[in-house]
């Protein structure tokens, strides 16, 4: 699944070519990509409309609306955004096809393309919202995400904060999307590598040294993978909206790295554990 890194990329690779363009039609495939409302709604809330911005939260992309909608996009496991010309072939599983008009330039097609059929495309009212909750109707997730690492005033403090003194471990904690935004099996990994910790400590065991090396990895790690474009894997699912492969995987010290040596303390050998429906890399010297 695309982590922070990857979804901030494919934002940055579809900005200036979304921003400021209108809808002139929308064309659905695939009425699960759409499940929250219908193609219909769909087309009704994007149709004569334009972008006014393209935001990230956690791992999931927001574009603003000259109508004051939002529409909400998660890529989920196998989901890509792709521009391209509309003389141009659809790739296999191209269920969503918005035509952008673009003032100065040629039209140009913004295509969620989706394999497994688990993300989706919603356009939805913010500012309709769950008395109970202070929660969107449509999309209350969003509202559930915790502290996002980039877009966030992610100091010290205020990660201390959010992960409070919990008896989970690290990786738990960190992976949990109510506490941090938008990482994920491969970033909590190489974040707890870089820290030096293993991945069942219990947060309420780590010192304050230990919690400023997470908070600092954290950003370190994050920053470089949106600067190589995020980590595209063996499969070969992830690319930004130009269809280019981000190459931070050929940064990784832990992930997918299991049998190898280590690269940072050239003694232990990486090992991967599953739990939870979940695999987890690590060095058993590095991080005792």
């Amino acid at each position: 699944m695309p982590e922070l890194p990857e979804v901030e990329t494919v934002r940055k690779s579809l900005e200036t070519a979304v921003v400021g363009a209108r809808v002139g039609h929308v064309e659905v495939g695939r009425e699960r990509s759409v499940r929250r409302t219908s193609p219909a709604m769909l087309s009704a809330g994007l149709i004569g409309n334009t972008f006014t911005t393209a935001r990230r939260r956690g791992k999931y992309l927001l574009f603003d609306l000259s109508s004051r909608d939002t529409m909400m996009v998660h890529l989920r496991m196998s989901g890509r955004l792709l521009l391209a010309d509309p003389t141009d072939a659809r790739e296999p599983h191209t269920h969503v096809v918005i035509r952008l008009v673009r003032s100065g330039h040629s039209d140009i097609d913004l295509r969620f393309v989706d394999p497994r059929t688990f993300g989706e495309v919603v356009v939805y009212d913010p500012n309709d919202i769950d008395p109970n909750t202070n929660e969107a109707f449509l999309v209350p997730e969003v509202g559930r995400l915790g502290i996002d690492p980039l877009v966030d005033n992610f100091t010290f403090e205020e990660f201390r904060a959010a992960i409070g003194v919990r008896h989970r471990g690290a990786k738990a904690v960190l992976l949990d999307q109510s506490v941090i935004a938008g990482i994920g099996n491969i970033y909590v990994d190489e974040i707890l590598h870089r820290s030096r910790i293993r991945w069942n400590r219990p947060v309420s065991s780590l010192s304050i040294k230990q919690l400023r090396l997470i908070h600092d990895s954290t950003i370190l790690i994050l920053n470089e993978a949106v600067a190589a474009g995020g980590s595209t894997l063996k499969d070969m699912q992830y690319v930004d909206a130009l269809g280019r492969e981000g190459i931070f995987q050929t940064e990784h010290k832990v992930y997918a790295r299991q049998g190898e040596r280590c690269l940072s303390c050239a003694r232990g050998v990486i090992r991967r554990v599953t739990g939870a429906g979940r695999s987890t890399h690590f060095c058993p010297v590095c991080q005792r």
